[in-house]
């Protein structure tokens, strides 16, 4: 989300989808508010700090991780004042494992720490457990939630596929093996014990390798354009039970429901499912626009939602 002020984007989340409100991610307000940085802050053990290209692993916590632990539990504080008496599912969101693996250097080197096995293997173990205690906090705040966690993968396809730079940019670190990969998801998102969602924003947004993690949905933008392949592994995903929240830039409530029943029926799948397997939301991340621009975004993806039904009644094509 947009700004700096947690408490105005809780009152939009609570506000404009009090069906699926969220606790916002507000990278503004600079290092250790970013995906990597926030993220990094739930590792047990395994102390992080800032550089000027990103973040590291660091042999002893200093301020930087200080400053992150800080911003998470202020706003855990500010949820808590804000939806004590929310009930129903709610969302968090943190980094997956392969997307920090691969953003993260290594404690004496610039090398990201997918390229060593061992701290990777290491890293997954920390974040799993260090994603089980913040839900578990997250859970005492709001004891009336059904929590969703999202798991966030943009760099996944770049790992499988060995698309990562070393530090160098001169060469590519190795792809991972897809069951591996699979695995060490899978390890992170077991640890919550709750519903999950997979988000990859990239390309070739890799299904089965979501789908084997054991992930409960997948999340992805629909202008990434999946090609002829990436629908027939989303339909062979869905049909094994995957979930589906997707993104849409569209400008209007009627053209956003539309891409999604266009897709759903491009891929042969039965219009009764849609609305019991889709959650229609904003393309990758608000951060970008005004706060009016993300408001009016999260609105009409609550209304477009709604109006799924009665398109699909009307036979719209």
């Amino acid at each position: 989300m947009p700004g700096g002020d947690i408490s105005e984007a809780l009152a939009v989340a609570l506000g404009e989808v009090p069906d699926l409100p969220f606790l916002p991610e507000l990278p503004a307000r600079g290092p250790g508010a970013d995906l990597i940085g926030r993220t990094a802050a739930l590792l047990v053990d395994m102390p992080v700090q800032a550089t000027p290209r990103g973040w590291r692993l660091a042999p002893r916590p200093g301020r930087d991780l200080r400053r992150a632990i800080d911003l998470m539990s202020a706003d855990l504080d500010e949820l808590e004042g804000a939806a004590s008496s929310y009930r129903g599912p709610f969302k968090i969101q943190v980094c997956g494992p392969w997307t920090l693996a691969a953003s993260l250097e290594l404690t004496r080197s610039v090398e990201p720490a997918l390229a060593d096995p061992g701290a990777v293997a290491d890293l997954t173990a920390s974040l799993a457990e260090g994603v089980a205690a913040h839900a578990a906090e997250v859970r005492r705040r709001l004891s009336g939630v059904t929590l969703l966690i999202q798991v966030d993968e943009p760099s996944l396809p770049a790992v499988l596929a060995g698309s990562v730079p070393t530090a160098s940019g001169l060469r590519r670190l190795p792809g991972v093996d897809g069951q591996v990969a699979a695995d060490g998801l899978g390890e992170v998102i077991a640890a919550p014990q709750g519903p999950t969602v997979v988000h990859c924003c990239a390309r070739d947004v890799p299904f089965d390798c979501i789908t084997r993690s054991g992930a409960t949905a997948v999340a992805f933008d629909l202008g990434q354009q999946l090609g002829r392949d990436g629908e027939d592994a989303m339909g062979e995903a869905v049909e094994s039970g995957l979930g589906v929240f997707a993104g849409t830039a569209d400008p209007d409530d009627r053209s956003t429901a539309a891409a999604v029943i266009d897709l759903w029926r491009r891929i042969g799948l039965p219009d009764k499912q849609l609305s019991e397997l889709v959650v229609v939301t904003p393309s990758c991340g608000l951060a970008g626009e005004s706060p009016a621009g993300a408001r009016a975004a999260l609105a009409r993806c609550r209304r477009a939602a709604r109006l799924i039904p009665e398109l699909i009644e009307e036979g719209v094509r």
